[in-house]
């Protein structure tokens, strides 16, 4: 932190030199995304292309970053006076971040956060820390010292980046029990905090659509990354008439699909990340069943050492049982039927999550009316998961405060200053 503290006063002054740093930092990823690609599958499970894909992806979030603009807003300009409206660095940020996705997301706090002038202290997930750990080390020939800290420890290392008098912000991914907290850590200094937090994303299937036609997209759209993806398809509204096609296209996927370590050339799917929510998914898995749901494919561990779960697709669900009222962040996905559409998207929004959803149609126009009743910070039509760094991303009712990405996840580490000047 202190470290941190220092560095600020420097770092805050050049913009141009910031620019260049970021675009720095892109190249030198790229240049290690093998390497850190391995690391990343060796600790999450992520297949390795996708591990490497995630290392290409936070260099593309850096470059991307370097081009915004911090603007200088100009309200008055006459005679009598000018007024601008500045946006200044807000000192040392606290980053908090996730296993699922820990090196992206990471590059979503970072290069902001250097962007506008802070510096940065990033703590990541005691599940995930060596890929992070491996970010910084690779970045650090690249940024001058003190300008990103990366520091790995339990969950007591959190709340002490969340109290700790020098940090001014705390951005943070993760889930919405850990997020409230360090909302209540970060408020008796007033620390301004962006919370990205969990999901439990409807996809409502209008009557209209063909299932073969979508069906690939909205398995991967709920199955990315074996289901750790906060933003993914959790439940699915389908229209009775369309029930069965739906779930016999889903259950041919799921059955296809090849579960293993990440490190296998064929692998599609890899393993849960750890045991907790390996458990847990289990869990809710086996109460649904009990309760009178039914696997049409998976259902249960894919029966191998490891944290393997079979892509599950369950029917003879319904509200009131746990695997379609919380998030379960893992491989198994319950199907829902409606009649009507109005009566689909009041149950879709009868949760305290609020961070995406998909409206999937043959008339992409009546599918955006519906998306558009959907109370969450995203609504995707015929595609799920289609996050850009060029869009706010963030969540309503209890999936967050804030956003990231883009021009506004850019503002959201700066403070507005007005400058007041008399002319005469």
């Amino acid at each position: 932190m202190d470290s941190a503290a220092q560095a600020f006063r420097h770092w805050r002054r050049d913009e141009a030199r910031r620019r260049q740093a970021l675009r720095d930092c892109a190249a030198a990823l790229r240049a290690r995304a093998n390497e850190l690609g391995r690391v990343l599958t060796q600790e999450q499970g992520k297949p390795l292309a996708k591990g490497i894909g995630e290392i290409h992806g936070a260099a593309f979030w850096f470059d991307y970053t370097a081009s915004l603009e911090i603007p200088v807003e100009v309200v008055q300009d006459d005679a009598s006076k000018r007024v601008e409206v500045r946006r200044r660095p807000l000192g040392v940020v606290g980053a908090i971040t996730p296993w699922n996705f820990p090196v992206i997301l990471a590059s979503w706090k970072i290069a902001p956060a250097l962007l506008a002038g802070n510096t940065v202290v990033i703590e990541p997930s005691p599940f995930t820390p060596l890929s992070t750990l491996a970010l910084g080390e690779a970045l650090r020939s690249v940024l001058p010292p003190g300008v990103l800290n990366v520091v790995s420890g339990g969950d007591a290392l959190g709340a002490w980046v969340s109290t700790h008098p020098a940090v001014r912000k705390v951005s943070f991914t993760g889930s919405v029990s850990t997020g409230k907290k360090v909302a209540a850590a970060a408020a008796p200094d007033l620390k301004r905090i962006t919370l990205e937090l969990g999901g439990n994303d409807p996809a409502i299937i209008l009557p209209d659509v063909e299932p073969k036609q979508i069906a690939e997209r909205l398995f991967w759209g709920a199955f990315e990354n074996s289901g750790q993806v906060c933003s993914a398809v959790k439940r699915v509204y389908v229209h009775e008439d369309r029930q069965q096609a739906l779930l016999d296209e889903l259950a041919q996927l799921a059955r296809s699909v090849k579960v293993g370590p990440g490190l296998e050339a064929d692998t599609q799917l890899g393993p849960i990340n750890n045991r907790p929510q390996y458990e847990r998914v289990c869990g809710l898995v086996a109460e649904a069943l009990s309760s009178g749901a039914r696997a049409v494919a998976g259902g249960k561990p894919a029966g191998r050492d490891g944290y393997f779960f079979q892509p599950t697709i369950l029917t003879g669900v319904a509200e009131g049982m746990r695997i379609v009222d919380e998030e379960q962040f893992g491989p198994a996905l319950p199907v829902l039927t409606y009649r009507d559409v109005d009566d689909a998207v009041e149950r879709a929004n009868a949760t305290m999550f609020g961070l995406s959803g998909s409206v999937w149609s043959s008339d992409p126009q009546r599918a955006a009316e519906v998306a558009a009743r959907l109370e969450c910070g995203t609504a995707w039509v015929n595609q799920h998961l289609d996050i850009l760094p060029t869009a706010p991303f963030g969540g309503a009712k209890w999936s967050g405060i804030g956003v990231e990405n883009g021009k506004w996840g850019l503002f959201g580490f700066t403070e507005t200053q007005v400058i007041d000047i008399a002319k005469g």
